[in-house]
């Protein structure tokens, strides 16, 4: 049984339902204070990690995991270890939790958070495909789940964690081993891999990715109804970040980054400032885009892969060029645009100086 029907169940039966993930307890979650992680506190909230650690060794996402459980609430939890649906690694899920247990390890010495963080190191592993990418959950998948996913960062967020253990650095410093460094090594070279082979072409031109991209054909996919195979800007941005922190990058990546700033220089949109109104899920709540000359670039978060054009889309599937031409829900409950991409051009410079240098 799964969590949403778990959760339903309980409300059914009087048990309390347990909370969605709030911005507080997810602010716990990343704290990096090293006194915090002395704390009995940081020990309660290790050990409920534990918990609603699955037995596939990932963790579910958006769910309130620091607020104290019921004894009701716990017994829930425990049962639904054995759930295989829901592990992911979608909204910062599982790498999270990860790093908050090598914390707690680095303070404690507790073998427990390290079994628990090792345990997702091998999650991890297991859900890489053999072409190197990575769907959002495992091992039991629905619908576009099993795409390799670069939506939220998800992708990129795995390979990260894989460089810092492999390269020890706190706070995953002496939690790996020899033989886990290998495998972790070679999952890290087949992502990057991956992340070049997936990068879009257009003719002889590279451009930047997808949210996601088919596991077998490496193409553009589509996710939710709103989320159509385009050019997808915010996620491309994370990646080509990515690449740049490579060490030494050889031609092909050096290829990629310069095709990918290239595509982002082409593509800003000038002379328009994103406003939000009002309260998200409030009456007169809305978002809309404001002539403004002395406004940064922005870019669309989609751009479509045929005509290279900006567009936002509805829960119809139906492609359009206005925010005022969808409805509000979608409208104010999504990143339509984003300046991700600007933080990228100072970096770029610098990058661009060293490595070209280097080369010449």
């Amino acid at each position: 049984m799964n969590y949403i029907k778990t959760t339903l169940l309980s409300a059914l039966i009087g048990l309390l339902p347990i909370a969605t993930a709030s911005a507080q307890g997810e602010k716990m979650l990343r704290e990096k204070n090293p006194e915090f992680f002395k704390s009995a506190e940081a020990r309660r909230v290790g050990d409920q990690l534990l918990i609603w650690q699955r037995n596939t060794g990932g963790w579910p996402k958006n769910i309130d995991m620091v607020t104290p459980l019921t004894d009701a609430q716990r017994q829930q939890v425990l049962a639904d270890k054995q759930v295989t649906d829901d592990s992911t690694i979608d909204n910062g899920a599982t790498t999270m939790q990860m790093t908050f247990l090598a914390r707690l390890w680095q303070q404690t010495k507790d073998e427990r958070y390290r079994e628990a963080f090792n345990k997702g190191v091998r999650y991890l592993l297991s859900g890489q495909y053999e072409n190197g990418g990575w769907p959002q959950f495992w091992p039991t998948m629905r619908n576009y789940q099993i795409h390799i996913t670069y939506n939220d960062d998800a992708m990129v967020n795995t390979l990260i964690i894989l460089r810092e253990i492999l390269k020890d650095r706190e706070p995953f410093k002496d939690l790996s081993d020899a033989e886990l460094d290998k495998q972790i090594e070679k999952a890290y070279n087949k992502g990057i891999d991956c992340i070049l082979n997936t990068q879009i072409k257009v003719g002889d031109t590279l451009t930047v990715w997808c949210q996601q991209h088919d596991h077998t054909t490496l193409a553009p996919a589509k996710a939710r109804s709103y989320e159509l195979p385009s050019f997808c800007s915010m996620e491309s941005a994370s990646i080509v970040r990515f690449l740049m922190n490579l060490p030494n990058p050889d031609e092909r990546v050096r290829k990629a980054i310069h095709s990918a700033m290239a595509w982002f220089d082409k593509h800003k949109i000038t002379g328009y400032r994103l406003e939000r109104i009002g309260k998200k899920g409030e009456p007169g709540a809305d978002t809309r885009l404001v002539a403004d000359e002395k406004a940064g670039p922005l870019w669309a978060r989609f751009y479509d892969l045929e005509t290279c054009q900006p567009y936002v889309c509805d829960r119809d599937g139906v492609p359009r060029k206005h925010l005022w031409e969808i409805g509000p829900e979608r409208r104010n409950g999504y990143s339509w645009y984003n300046d991700r991409a600007e933080q990228l051009f100072e970096k770029y410079e610098k990058w661009k100086n060293k490595w070209e240098n280097k080369k010449k």
